[in-house]
């Protein structure tokens, strides 16, 4: 009686099985058809359906990463041919998922990480001219990527020399200028000096030629000035005395009183 019981529940679960593979069948064909009719977010629909069923059903994982593809939304293609090769053990299929992972990725012009899916698709089907010709393309897409970043370096370094050595030949003529003006300066002021230098010599050299043009015992302008102020003074005082002398001679007439 328990054997039966095993057998029937066995019976069941397989037949559950049987309907729920075929249930996802449906959803991978209904994709499909959706898909070709590029119902893209239909197809979508119908194909996670079918992995809400088996989450690790390649066939599914890669025609919705086609679907993501055709509708550029390259990230999420990107991780569907991911899961679809981890996941497969067929060689062919991990061929595929390698090789559309290629396309995605020179899409988004990341070609070395294009140049790595298709060796990796290689690796697993190494006849497949057209993988061949876009590992091909990736990698001189890759070699003229890098010449043009060394060309960048390059040019960015000359300008940043070109600048540096224009910086250079600023401060060399801001400090040739600056030294100009400080010697322009410095002239100034021995200009000045001299200028002043020369007045006082030619103010003592005229003295001195004044005193040279003079005969022997001849008084100069200065000492003949201060004789004459002094004489002055001396008959101011003499004229006092002598007024003095007159105020007190004179005789002193009475007045009358009447």
């Amino acid at each position: 009686m328990f054997n039966v019981k095993l057998y029937y529940l066995v019976f069941l679960f397989s037949v559950f099985i049987y309907s729920q593979k075929g249930d996802m069948i449906n959803h991978i064909y209904e994709g499909n058809k959706e898909a070709n009719l590029e119902k893209y977010s239909e197809a979508e629909i119908k194909y996670r359906k079918a992995l809400s069923i088996s989450p690790e059903e390649t066939k599914a994982l890669f025609n919705l990463g086609n679907t993501h593809f055709n509708d550029k939304d390259f990230d999420e293609a990107s991780q569907r041919f991911f899961q679809t090769q981890k996941f497969s053990n067929d060689k062919n299929e991990k061929h595929m998922a390698f090789h559309n992972m290629g396309n995605v990725f020179m899409k988004k012009k990341d070609y070395a990480k294009a140049v790595e899916s298709y060796k990796n698709a290689l690796r697993n089907n190494s006849k497949d001219d057209e993988t061949r010709y876009n590992y091909a393309l990736a990698k001189e897409l890759l070699e003229k990527e890098k010449q043009k970043d060394q060309n960048k370096d390059k040019n960015e370094d000359k300008k940043n020399k070109e600048d540096k050595n224009k910086s250079d030949k600023n401060e060399e003529k801001n400090d040739k200028n600056d030294n100009k003006k400080d010697d322009n300066s410095k002239n100034k002021n021995e200009d000045q000096n001299n200028k002043s230098k020369k007045n006082k010599n030619d103010g003592s050299n005229k003295k001195n030629d004044q005193n040279k043009k003079r005969k022997p015992g001849q008084l100069s302008s200065d000492q003949v000035k201060s004789l004459l102020e002094a004489i002055n003074n001396q008959e101011k005082n003499v004229q006092k005395k002598v007024n003095v002398k007159k105020v007190k001679g004179s005789p002193i007439k009475n007045i009358k009183d009447w």
